[in-house]
Protein backbone atom coordinates (compact mmCIF):
# COMPACT_ATOMS: atom_id res chain seq x y z
CA UNK A 1 0.00 0.00 0.00
CA UNK A 2 1.21 3.48 -0.87
CA UNK A 3 0.03 6.52 1.04
CA UNK A 4 -0.09 10.25 0.43
CA UNK A 5 -0.88 12.72 3.22
CA UNK A 6 -1.79 16.11 1.79
CA UNK A 7 -3.67 19.28 2.64
CA UNK A 8 -7.28 18.91 1.56
CA UNK A 9 -7.43 21.85 -0.81
CA UNK A 10 -8.44 21.91 -4.46
CA UNK A 11 -5.04 23.22 -5.56
CA UNK A 12 -3.57 19.84 -4.50
CA UNK A 13 -5.78 17.84 -6.88
CA UNK A 14 -3.01 17.53 -9.49
CA UNK A 15 -0.63 16.08 -6.88
CA UNK A 16 -3.27 13.55 -5.82
CA UNK A 17 -3.95 12.53 -9.43
CA UNK A 18 -0.21 12.22 -10.14
CA UNK A 19 0.21 10.00 -7.07
CA UNK A 20 -2.67 7.75 -8.13
CA UNK A 21 -1.64 7.65 -11.78
CA UNK A 22 1.87 6.59 -10.76
CA UNK A 23 0.44 3.58 -8.92
CA UNK A 24 -1.91 2.76 -11.81
CA UNK A 25 0.99 2.99 -14.27
CA UNK A 26 3.00 0.50 -12.23
CA UNK A 27 -0.02 -1.83 -12.38
CA UNK A 28 -0.16 -1.39 -16.17
CA UNK A 29 -3.69 -0.02 -15.97
CA UNK A 30 -5.28 0.84 -19.32
CA UNK A 31 -5.63 4.50 -20.23
CA UNK A 32 -9.45 4.20 -20.37
CA UNK A 33 -9.67 2.67 -16.89
CA UNK A 34 -7.18 5.20 -15.52
CA UNK A 35 -9.31 8.07 -16.86
CA UNK A 36 -12.41 6.55 -15.23
CA UNK A 37 -10.58 6.26 -11.91
CA UNK A 38 -9.21 9.81 -12.23
CA UNK A 39 -12.73 11.22 -12.65
CA UNK A 40 -13.87 9.42 -9.49
CA UNK A 41 -10.77 10.55 -7.56
CA UNK A 42 -11.32 14.15 -8.66
CA UNK A 43 -14.93 14.08 -7.48
CA UNK A 44 -14.05 12.61 -4.09
CA UNK A 45 -10.99 14.77 -3.39
CA UNK A 46 -12.76 17.99 -4.42
CA UNK A 47 -15.68 17.07 -2.14
CA UNK A 48 -13.30 16.55 0.79
CA UNK A 49 -11.52 19.82 -0.06
CA UNK A 50 -14.79 21.73 -0.33
CA UNK A 51 -16.80 20.39 2.58
CA UNK A 52 -14.93 18.26 5.13
CA UNK A 53 -13.22 21.07 7.03
CA UNK A 54 -15.08 24.15 5.73
CA UNK A 55 -14.16 26.91 6.40
CA UNK A 56 -10.79 25.58 7.61
CA UNK A 57 -8.28 23.37 5.78
CA UNK A 58 -7.36 19.95 7.10
CA UNK A 59 -5.49 16.98 5.77
CA UNK A 60 -6.54 14.10 3.59
CA UNK A 61 -4.90 10.72 3.45
CA UNK A 62 -5.02 8.89 0.13
CA UNK A 63 -4.07 5.21 0.19
CA UNK A 64 -3.63 3.08 -2.92
CA UNK A 65 -3.42 -0.71 -2.91
CA UNK A 66 -3.06 -2.85 -6.01
CA UNK A 67 -4.28 -6.44 -5.77
CA UNK A 68 -3.29 -9.23 -8.14
CA UNK A 69 -6.30 -11.59 -8.16
CA UNK A 70 -8.18 -10.14 -9.86
CA UNK A 71 -5.92 -7.28 -10.92
CA UNK A 72 -7.61 -4.37 -9.18
CA UNK A 73 -6.98 -1.16 -7.33
CA UNK A 74 -8.39 0.01 -4.02
CA UNK A 75 -8.19 3.72 -3.22
CA UNK A 76 -9.10 4.96 0.24
CA UNK A 77 -9.69 8.58 1.24
CA UNK A 78 -9.46 9.41 4.94
CA UNK A 79 -10.20 12.75 6.58
CA UNK A 80 -10.91 14.03 10.08
CA UNK A 81 -13.57 16.46 8.87
CA UNK A 82 -17.26 16.61 9.58
CA UNK A 83 -18.89 13.18 9.53
CA UNK A 84 -20.57 12.72 6.16
CA UNK A 85 -21.69 9.57 4.37
CA UNK A 86 -22.05 10.45 0.68
CA UNK A 87 -23.57 7.03 0.02
CA UNK A 88 -26.51 7.64 2.38
CA UNK A 89 -28.30 10.00 -0.01
CA UNK A 90 -30.62 8.39 -2.53
CA UNK A 91 -29.35 8.36 -6.10
CA UNK A 92 -30.67 11.20 -8.26
CA UNK A 93 -33.41 10.34 -10.74
CA UNK A 94 -31.43 10.68 -13.95
CA UNK A 95 -34.54 9.97 -16.01
CA UNK A 96 -35.84 13.47 -15.16
CA UNK A 97 -34.93 16.55 -17.17
CA UNK A 98 -32.13 18.59 -15.58
CA UNK A 99 -34.63 21.32 -14.59
CA UNK A 100 -36.66 18.82 -12.56
CA UNK A 101 -33.79 17.11 -10.74
CA UNK A 102 -32.67 18.00 -7.26
CA UNK A 103 -29.33 19.80 -7.08
CA UNK A 104 -26.37 17.73 -5.89
CA UNK A 105 -25.52 14.07 -5.73
CA UNK A 106 -24.73 13.53 -9.41
CA UNK A 107 -20.97 13.31 -8.85
CA UNK A 108 -21.26 10.61 -6.17
CA UNK A 109 -23.79 8.81 -8.38
CA UNK A 110 -21.23 8.79 -11.20
CA UNK A 111 -18.56 7.44 -8.82
CA UNK A 112 -20.89 4.64 -7.70
CA UNK A 113 -21.74 3.73 -11.31
CA UNK A 114 -18.14 3.81 -12.58
CA UNK A 115 -16.45 1.89 -9.75
CA UNK A 116 -16.89 -1.80 -8.97
CA UNK A 117 -17.38 -1.10 -5.26
CA UNK A 118 -17.72 1.98 -3.05
CA UNK A 119 -17.73 1.75 0.75
CA UNK A 120 -17.97 4.37 3.50
CA UNK A 121 -17.49 4.21 7.23
CA UNK A 122 -17.05 6.71 10.02
CA UNK A 123 -14.58 5.30 12.51
CA UNK A 124 -12.48 6.84 15.29
CA UNK A 125 -13.49 10.38 14.25
CA UNK A 126 -12.56 9.81 10.61
CA UNK A 127 -14.45 9.61 7.33
CA UNK A 128 -13.16 6.61 5.39
CA UNK A 129 -14.33 6.19 1.81
CA UNK A 130 -12.95 3.39 -0.36
CA UNK A 131 -13.39 2.82 -4.07
CA UNK A 132 -12.42 -0.36 -5.90
CA UNK A 133 -11.94 -0.94 -9.61
CA UNK A 134 -10.90 -4.04 -11.55
CA UNK A 135 -8.11 -3.07 -13.93
CA UNK A 136 -8.37 -4.04 -17.57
Amino acid sequence: MKELVIEAKKSNLDAVLSFIDEQLGEAECSKKTRMTIDVAVEELFVNISSYAYDPKIGTAVVQVSVHNVPLSVEITFIDNGKPYDPLAKPDPDVTLDAEHRQIGGLGIFMVKKSMDDVQYEYKDGRNILTIKKVLN
